[in-house]
């Protein structure tokens, strides 16, 4: 297996034939930070049954009704531009991007509320326990920095994590 350029490609032998390269872009993506604490309203955002029945095709179940915060070290800041420039609040290229999943938004009530953009991934806290989870990125945030996280379990019980804790987070 060679690597070239964010590429990764896989050579192949057949009988009476030339070897050749085939190329699959390589998409994966790391982010680390440190937990935080955030304004406490996602749980709002989260408990909607409209958002709930989306979050169950990345997650394959609900989503604790909440996020984990991760303000992200500053070395990361680039690859976490990259989601916000495939989300759609930044312009630049979109190469070798990670799979995104739209979540649709909605309106209720005569409340509105927003859309977002959501990327599967794993965090852990220790790179050798890893918990499934996607980066949510809402359509309206203010967030440029921080990265919030999606999962099934209460991660900060599971992984488990407090305010200023280490955390490493991969897509691919």
């Amino acid at each position: 297996m060679a690597s070239s350029k964010g590429w990764t490609g896989i050579y192949t032998l057949t009988d009476n034939a030339e070897p050749y390269e085939r190329v699959f872009p390589d998409t994966h993506m790391d982010l680390q930070g440190a937990v935080s604490s955030g304004l406490g309203r996602a749980h709002i955002f989260m408990a909607q049954k409209h958002y709930q029945d989306q979050f169950k095709v990345i997650l394959d179940n609900s989503a604790w009704p909440g996020t984990l915060n991760v303000d992200l070290f500053d070395s990361y800041i680039e690859n976490y531009n990259k989601l916000r420039v495939i989300s759609g609040l930044e312009k630049g290229n979109i190469d070798n991007s990670p799979e995104s999943v739209r979540i649709h938004g909605f309106e209720r009530e005569g409340k509105s509320f927003g859309g977002a953009t959501a990327f599967k991934a794993k965090i852990s806290t220790d790179k050798l326990n890893w918990i499934e989870c996607a980066i949510l990125i809402p359509d309206l945030t203010r967030h440029v920095k921080t990265a919030e996280i999606i999962s099934k379990s209460f991660l900060r019980e599971s992984m488990p994590c407090k305010n200023g804790d280490n955390v490493f987070i991969t897509l691919s």
